[in-house]
């Protein structure tokens, strides 16, 4: 694996920073480096001038829309986008149903739903994670019959993130009962504006509203909204969970992170404890590299996506915990309303510390979303190791 950059490269990544320079705004920047909570024109109008110069659905091989980039452009435009403070590219339409549907979908699928997400006029959201049945996904209960050229859908969906933005909701639903519980999975596109769905929100610990409950009630969903065959969306649901698991690895934020600590304490045990944390993000950007190139040949995420996910979200965690720790005292006031932008409140301590706490306690879920620890250990014990 050859990690000198080349002329062409070194020139890509200053078109990429000047970009970002003209588009993003000061406002969203100023969020991402304060520790605020985003707003949905923050994304959208973000990924929307993404959108416009080919660049959201930059995962993409050209034959779909995507610009076709090298595993090394990539690499660059996640990591200049991180260090000039860009928002996290939401990945519900281009990093995950979008390559279900170009993978698995038939060429009406294509027409009718890539243009909006390369474009990010449509929102998605995933419908995966239900009441009981979240690391044992396989379990689910949402429930769809099939009446002529629809379905009829009825169940609930929980810990959706931005559901309450969505236009669109691709779900794992069950269409049949009878068979082995991953064998009568289907996967279904259901329109957020279908009468019977109803989002509810779960305001989390840090204030911010970014996950629902998506309660289900006779939604009527058409028989063409089916990607690949019915009841087996299993295999969709697998080749979605490769991709969103090497998403959360987040190695681009975590090397910000680092960054950020360096400028909250110059304590010699700090300094050693952020040198640590730095050498982790180090090792897990190399394995990331390595899956990339991988990828870059033709293959597709496999179990090496769990290891990258387990690490990449232990190190989001320690990150966290450091920044909490960095804080000393002024970290003990729980301030999650100094996370909005519209607050009048005053904080108490430096500006780093309103932050440490909210987002400490968020951060608890990236062990568990995606997958849990333990189940992805499980995943690398039978695929990797062959226990």
């Amino acid at each position: 694996m050859d990690l000198a950059l080349k002329p062409d490269h070194k020139a890509f990544a200053d078109e990429v920073r000047d970009f970002a320079r003209k588009n993003l705004s000061p406002a969203t920047k100023e969020k991402t480096f304060s520790g605020k909570h985003y707003d949905r024109d923050d994304h959208m109008v973000w990924q929307q001038a993404l959108g416009k110069k080919g660049w959201l659905a930059y995962t993409w091989p050209r034959k779909f829309g995507g610009p076709g980039w090298d595993v090394t452009q990539r690499f660059l435009f996640e990591n200049v986008l991180a260090e000039e403070g860009a928002p996290r590219i939401l990945p519900f339409g281009p990093k995950m149903v979008g390559p279900v549907i170009y993978t698995f979908g038939n060429e009406e699928q294509k027409a009718r739903f890539l243009p909006g997400i390369r474009e990010s006029t449509v929102s998605w959201c995933q419908g995966y994670s239900e009441p009981g049945a979240g690391s044992d996904l396989a379990n689910l209960r949402t429930r769809a019959v099939r009446e002529g050229d629809h379905y009829i859908v009825n169940g609930q969906k929980t810990w959706t993130s931005y559901a309450h933005w969505g236009d669109w909701i691709f779900c794992l639903v069950r269409t049949n009962t009878e068979a082995k519980a991953q064998e009568g999975i289907s996967f279904l596109l259901i329109d957020m504006k279908t009468p019977g769905v109803t989002v509810r929100p779960i305001i989390m610990l840090d204030g911010a509203h970014a996950v629902n409950d998506v309660f289900l009630d006779n939604v009527k969903v058409p028989v063409a909204n089916l990607v690949g065959k019915e009841n087996e969306g299993w295999t969709c649901a697998k080749f979605l969970l490769a991709n969103e698991r090497l998403g959360i690895a987040e190695v681009p934020s975590s090397k910000r992170g680092v960054s950020m600590l360096r400028t909250l304490s110059d304590d010699p045990s700090m300094a050693e404890k952020i040198a640590d944390i730095d050498l982790q993000v180090q090792a897990l950007e190399m394995s990331e590299l390595r899956a990339l190139s991988t990828m870059a040949l033709g293959g597709a995420p496999g179990p090496e996506a769990s290891i990258l996910k387990v690490r990449g979200s232990e190190i989001q965690q320690r990150i966290a915990e450091l920044a909490m720790e960095a804080c000393g005292e002024y970290a003990a006031p729980y301030q999650p309303g100094m996370l909005f932008q519209d607050t009048n409140e005053t904080p108490i301590g430096p500006d780093h510390a309103p932050p440490a706490a909210p987002r400490y306690f968020n951060m608890r879920k990236t062990t568990i979303y995606g997958g849990s620890t333990e189940v992805q250990k499980n995943i690398v014990s039978k695929a990797i190791l062959g226990l």
